[in-house]
């Protein structure tokens, strides 16, 4: 296993339940990981149970009782989902983690399993014959294994054997934060996940930790990106872009870490993830943008359903047919990702709307029934194991029949 996230972690402790011996190279000095909050829906937490995990990832994070989308300009509600309601309807919960609690769980669990752990292992070459895989690092170390998943991220060396392509910007950056809830001298509902949805910029803000932090994100299009300048994303462009929003999002921006932010990036959707005995996982083979909250929940997905083929695939002596494990594989995943990735794309520019399409967004939002699953059924049921498992995608509703939707024309009021 090339990289040592939370992708490469929980497929090399899903691989470790079948007995397997397991290698995991992580370039950095040590295993951790950087950020703050992620957003673990059922289509994850369904995984996570499977693996004994989640009754321990539950006592790390919250677990929210709703999800809730205001207008960033006005602070209006505009529609909601009951997420106890929606623990019933998919048989398992919606919680929110520290990125950091989800990836020294699923290392304290690859430790247990007597999974290999090494570090300072930046792989820089990949090799294979008819019998192994091969992987190179920076030392000139050959690392030798019957195959190499390839976790490696966004900026994936082993990419590079599938498809000559590069990260595609949004010109939109992230800043983070994650502050003291007693700090904090707003009123603050911890039972909720809120994201506020404005003119090319949204924030989101929920509990983490039982509820002693408070995560947030401000999310906004950079215009120094869009005029080409190198320098984008700065401090200035964050407060000049939510300088129209409510009071309640413009407090909570001295809040965010000022002296490091992300840009954000995707790339396009490939459907080839298998060469030979080379598989990409995780980033390396579907880095999203975020707005669907399903980037680490896509690469726990990534090595469950590869551990389930090798699992089906182990032969009388043990042995796994890896040629058709990959194969499984590689069948099932790459559309589901597309999916992901295409919609994370569409929901961006909805959330970012301005003008009349805006107002006409929030009419349909306003009207949309709270107990409808017709939008997440799709993405929060059971992980497809084969093709035909994949549930039907929604119907996208079109921000002209909010005319329709309301019985009267829709008119500009904000």
């Amino acid at each position: 296993m090339v990289g040592g996230g939370i992708g490469g972690l929980s497929a090399a402790f899903a691989l470790s339940r079948l007995g397997l011996k397991v290698r995991v190279l992580e370039r950095a000095k040590e295993f951790g990981e950087v950020g703050a909050g992620l957003q673990i829906a059922p289509n994850c937490t369904r995984i996570l149970d499977d693996y004994g995990l989640l009754e321990e990832a539950k006592s790390r994070g919250v677990v929210p009782d709703r999800m809730v989308m205001r207008d960033a300009v006005d602070g209006e509600e505009l529609t909601a989902l009951d997420l106890r309601d929606l623990e019933r309807e998919y048989g398992f919960p919606y919680m929110v983690i520290h990125r950091s609690d989800l990836h020294a769980l699923l290392l304290e669990a690859c430790r247990d399993a007597g999974v290999e752990l090494c570090t300072e292992q930046g792989v820089v070459a990949y090799g294979q014959d008819a019998d192994k895989a091969t992987v190179t690092t920076e030392s000139g170390t050959v690392h030798e294994a019957a195959v190499v998943i390839a976790a490696d991220g966004l900026h994936s060396v082993a990419r590079t054997l599938l498809v000559d392509d590069e990260p595609v910007s949004s010109a939109y950056v992230a800043y983070r934060g994650t502050v003291a809830v007693a700090e904090v001298d707003r009123p603050i509902d911890l039972s909720e996940v809120v994201v506020y949805v404005g003119p090319r910029c949204h924030f989101v803000h929920y509990g983490l930790r039982g509820g002693a932090l408070l995560n947030q994100v401000a999310v906004f299009q950079s215009p120094k990106a869009l005029a080409g300048q190198e320098d984008w994303g700065t401090p200035d462009e964050l407060d000049a872009a939510f300088a129209g929003t409510t009071d309640i999002v413009r407090q909570s921006l001295p809040h965010m870490w000022r002296d490091k932010w992300w840009r954000m990036y995707d790339r396009d959707p490939i459907d080839t993830w298998v060469q030979g005995r080379i598989a990409l996982l995780g980033d390396a083979a579907h880095p999203p943008l975020q707005y669907m909250a399903q980037g680490a929940i896509m690469a726990i997905e990534d090595g469950w359903v590869l551990a389930e083929h090798a699992k089906r695939l182990r032969g009388p002596d043990g042995g796994i047919d890896w040629a058709a494990t990959l194969s499984a594989y590689e069948a099932v995943r790459p559309e589901h990702c597309r999916r992901v990735l295409t919609t994370a794309r569409e929901w961006g520019e909805l959330w970012h709307l301005d003008g009349f399409e805006r107002v006409q967004r929030n009419a349909l939002l306003r009207a949309r029934d709270i107990d409808d699953y017709s939008f997440t059924d799709w993405i929060y049921g059971p992980t497809a194991l084969f093709p035909e498992d994949e549930p039907p995608m929604f119907e996208p509703v079109p921000l002209s029949s909010a005319d329709r939707i309301t019985d009267e024309p829709v008119h500009m009021t904000a």
